[in-house]
């Protein structure tokens, strides 16, 4: 499952559309980049000091999105479901060319720019991949809200526990793990809201690109989109969209379990902050290092046992 080599794409994609919350159109260009570069981006409406790049310490703001700004104040936002692309497709090593502040947001899911990316495929590059793999339990709690990460052998589990109020949405629990959950229904799940919040997030500056045809919006019990939810978990499958490409800002995948309930963009980032900031939380490390040290464990524990 997991592959050891890093990869980016074959060929340069391109991809055009408007700014969820900015309203703004934009051009996307996806390129090749050598390995050990990471995920940047890099606003070519601007002319000096427009590289950023994509990690969780160059997170600002992330209030109904993920924000990105570098040391010079430039800053790229939404990108959190381009970079679920990235983690899930196995894309390591990529260059992002936008001409706008703001990813364009497409159908409200992950599937265009999946598609994108299959479309030209991936290359499998010199360089071995390194892993992060979790070593203790770290958690972050924010009054009925809490995510935490622990320790799994090789694999990605993310358990996402959605609440609300409304009728339609209500309590919603979903465990993904990367090794065996149909990727299809993560990348195909669409941003969502309420109808009653719309006139108060529009008061906010935000979703003045936002309509039917990339959101889903859910009005009491009944969504107002003309052919419903395009799966049965989409709301909760939508969050744990976001929350993989939020991950992918620790800039490594990673083997660990997630559990969050209520979680979002400010409560990933949190974690994130929380668990790098104690080396001795993680450790990150080539596969073959990772299993030399998992067989070490085990014969040292057999030898004491002895």
């Amino acid at each position: 499952m997991f592959q050891n080599n890093q990869k980016t794409l074959k060929d340069k994609i391109e991809l055009k559309g408007v700014g969820l919350h900015n309203g703004i159109e934009a051009t996307l260009k996806v390129k090749p980049l050598k390995a050990n570069s990471g995920i940047v981006f890099k606003r070519i409406d601007i002319k000096d000091n427009n590289i950023i790049h994509a990690n969780f310490k160059n997170v600002i703001e992330p209030i109904l999105c993920t924000k990105l700004q570098n040391s010079h104040g430039v800053s790229i936002s939404t990108v959190e479901h381009l970079m679920a692309a990235f983690y899930g497709e196995g894309v390591d090593n990529a260059l992002i060319e936008v001409n706008a502040p703001e990813i364009p947001i497409m159908d409200g899911s992950a599937l265009e720019f999946v598609d994108a990316i299959r479309s030209v495929g991936t290359e499998t590059q010199d360089e071995e991949r390194k892993f992060i793999k979790v070593l203790k339990k770290v958690e972050v709690k924010d009054g009925p809200k809490f995510i935490s990460i622990e320790p799994l052998t090789e694999d990605l589990i993310i358990d996402f526990e959605l609440i609300y109020k409304n009728p339609l949405i209500r309590t919603r629990r979903k465990e993904f793990k990367l090794s065996s959950t149909d990727l299809g229904a993560i990348y195909n799940s669409r941003t969502f809201c309420l109808y009653e919040d719309i006139d108060n997030i529009k008061r906010m500056g935000l979703a003045k690109g936002g309509s039917l045809d990339n959101a889903i919006v859910v009005q009491d019990d009944k969504i107002l989109n003309d052919n419903g939810l395009r799966n049965r978990h989409e709301f909760v499958n939508h969050k744990i969209l976001d929350c993989l490409g939020d991950i992918m800002l620790s800039g490594n995948r990673i083997f660990g379990h997630i559990k969050t309930s209520q979680g979002g963009h400010a409560l990933t980032n949190k974690l994130l902050k929380k668990f790098f900031s104690d080396k001795g939380n993680w450790i990150c490390a080539k596969f073959q290092e990772i299993q030399n040290q998992k067989q070490n464990a085990y014969n040292n524990s057999v030898a004491l046992g002895a």
